[in-house]
């Protein structure tokens, strides 16, 4: 099983599943990619889990790209004082 920097092909997960459970049993967080993206995060569900920044930036890196289009909050706001 490759798992770098903390993520591992969706295939290995499946493959691999209980070797990645005692991974997050031990604290440690896991990505889990398909063909290159992000799907999913296997975290320990014990105690409270507290994202670093770098994890948050990731995420938020993530979803813009899922975003599909633009828009431009000025737009927005003028477009709500019109009503």
């Amino acid at each position: 099983m490759k798992v770098k920097d903390n993520t591992v092909s969706a295939f290995d997960a499946k493959t691999h599943l209980s070797q990645l459970l005692q991974e997050v049993e031990k604290g440690r967080a896991i990505t889990i990619t398909r063909r290159g993206k992000v799907v999913a995060r296997l975290v320990p569900a014990t105690g409270e889990y507290v994202a670093s920044v770098d994890d948050i930036l990731t995420e938020l890196s993530t979803i813009r790209e899922r975003v599909k289009g633009g828009c431009d909050i000025k737009e927005l706001i003028n477009e709500g004082r019109k009503r």
